[in-house]
């Protein structure tokens, strides 16, 4: 479309709402004579992004293939991340069958992360250039293919290759999820959707102990990765018959002016002007619109309406919204994409220079670390005396960490949606991404008391280590994801390589440090890192706006 429309729109909607526009800008209610679609007959809340009026759109499908989809990354994220972290439990009988020490099968779950993060440097690209459909498939049957081989292992050096391979495998339990989440949820929502996915893959590392302690105990150790096995041909099965395509252009038609004045009517009586403003509300910053997102503008004369002198109305009835399903092209294994693959390749380094997208890494690597740190000292802590726990007693502690997930599910995503919308209201209609941060405040506070009573009181503890590694993780990507939508997939290769890395470095020196200096040191030092960058939040809150507008010329706005 004309680009010069393009900036005289935005400099009007600056001039009329009396501030700068940049991209994570949402504007979430009429301005003037600019109407956008709402989410239902009487609805105030626009919807972001604007959808397409295709019955194929992702945004327009029903809630029963919503839902499906959804299931189906969801059991992803699960099935993926139960196996890498579920050997905490078992790392006596691996000693014992593999005639090795404690340091050196801690490196069976510090390998498999590690592999993990850099596994996406590949799978993300994929997912950019051919689609999500063939990620999910592909990667879960190469989990499938790691699990069996873990379950037949008769070395140490067999093992750790299994382990390398569901490394490699699972790299989409931690990239895959958010971006479907973007592909398919209104802005409106997805704070609640992005703290499903991290309760469940977080969930997923917390289950696997909880399962794999009592089978090594009365069935042996091999019997979980069967068990794991089973699991991830299920879900494999699922993504085949169940999980369509949801990667869809929205490309934007030309409009003459006359139509650029035109309200669009959406289902029931909600509407929208098609001014000068694309019908795209996602994308605030005209000159970077998100090509994926922008919605197809198809008028029909209806009526005329007076308003600001403009005289000319065309609009049209969108009856999917809602109502959408595949299309026959979207079960297609893979379909190719515009996209420069070595560029995806690059990117991800790239955003490591956005303060933004390194705030995010850095509260997700250490809220992730506190957990990490409670699951490779578990057998450690409480198998030796005075507590001589069994490896089902070991694997019952994470119980109440899963509580805790669970409490964090129910209350942070619902907490930031509600906030972000209390204060959007506040700010005459406009969304800012940091209006999210205000809902870490609680977490941050749990998380500190969790971390000094966790070598007090254990279960109190790791409850409160469950809450915060499901809620502070979630709100801070989120914030990230708000910020740079269109490259969301690509954000969570910077967040899991950064946290990965530390988390394989984390299981090498943990076991020499608690041996040295006991378990308080480590557990502090780590609170203390979360607490401090949990606290730089401040500085987003004040001038999150004003990085943002250093990336505004950023390619990564119109990828």
């Amino acid at each position: 479309m004309d680009q010069n429309l393009d900036e005289k729109a935005l400099r009007e909607l600056e001039q009329e709402l009396h501030t700068e526009i940049y991209p994570g800008t949402e504007i979430m209610t009429d301005v003037g004579s600019h109407h956008f679609v709402k989410a239902g007959t009487g609805a105030h809340s626009v919807l972001v992004p604007q959808p397409s009026d295709s019955e194929h759109d992702p945004l327009n499908w029903s809630p029963k293939w919503k839902s499906l989809t959804m299931m189906c990354a969801t059991l992803v994220s699960f099935s993926q991340g139960m196996g890498p972290l579920a050997l905490a439990p078992m790392f006596g009988d691996y000693i014992q069958a593999f005639d090795s020490n404690l340091t050196n099968v801690v490196q069976f779950t510090g390998v498999a992360i590690l592999v993990l993060g850099f596994s996406n440097f590949i799978w993300v690209p994929i997912q950019t250039c051919f689609g999500r459909r063939p990620v999910l498939i592909a990667s879960t049957l190469i989990c499938f293919g790691s699990s069996i081989w873990r379950a037949k292992a008769n070395s140490y050096n067999s093992f750790m290759g299994a382990c390398v391979l569901n490394g490699i495998g699972a790299g989409p339990a931690e990239t895959a999820q958010p971006t479907i989440i973007a592909d398919i949820i209104f802005l409106h929502d997805r704070g609640k959707y992005q703290t499903l996915y991290f309760a469940f893959y977080f969930g997923s590392l917390m289950v696997g102990p909880i399962i794999s302690g009592p089978m090594a105990q009365n069935l042996g150790w091999r019997s979980f990765w069967w068990l794991n096995t089973a699991l991830l041909g299920f879900t494999a099965v699922c993504c085949i018959f169940l999980f369509p395509e949801t990667k869809f252009n929205r490309s934007f038609m030309p409009q003459d002016s006359m139509v650029s004045s035109s309200p669009r009517m959406k289902e029931g009586s909600a509407e929208q002007i098609d001014s000068p403003v694309p019908n795209h509300s996602e994308s605030s910053a005209m000159d970077h619109a998100d090509p994926e997102k922008m919605a197809p503008v198809q008028p029909q004369s209806s009526g005329v309406v007076e308003d600001a002198g403009l005289a000319h109305v065309h609009t049209h009835m969108d009856p999917f919204l809602g109502r959408g399903k595949p299309s026959k092209a979207q079960w297609r294994f893979a379909q190719p994409y515009e996209g420069n693959f070595f560029m995806e390749l690059f990117l991800p380094w790239k955003l490591f220079l956005f303060p933004i997208v390194e705030f995010s890494s850095f509260v997700v690597s250490w809220t992730a670390s506190s957990f990490l740190t409670l699951n490779l000292t578990q057998s450690q802590a409480f198998a030796a005396p005075p507590y001589n726990f069994t490896s089902t007693k070991i694997g019952f502690f994470n119980f109440a960490i899963l509580i805790g997930a669970l409490i964090g599910l129910f209350t942070a995503g619902p907490l930031s949606d509600a906030i972000a919308a209390r204060l959007t209201k506040r700010n005459r209609g406009i969304r800012e991404p940091e209006m999210r941060l205000v809902a870490m405040i609680p977490y941050v506070i749990l998380m500190v008391i969790g971390n000094v009573v966790v070598a007090v009181i254990v279960i109190i503890g790791y409850t409160c280590a469950g809450i915060q590694v499901a809620a502070l993780p979630s709100i801070s990507s989120t914030y990230s994801i708000d910020s740079y939508k269109p490259v969301a997939g690509s954000i969570f290769v910077a967040i899991t390589v950064n946290k990965n890395v530390w988390g394989y470095g984390f299981s090498k020196f943990i076991t020499p440090w608690i041996i040295k200096s006991g378990y308080i040191p480590p557990i502090m030092t780590n609170m203390s890192l979360i607490t401090f960058f949990c606290l730089t939040g401040i500085i987003f809150w004040f001038y999150g706006k004003t990085f943002r507008k250093w990336t505004r010329n950023s390619k990564v706005h119109s990828m």
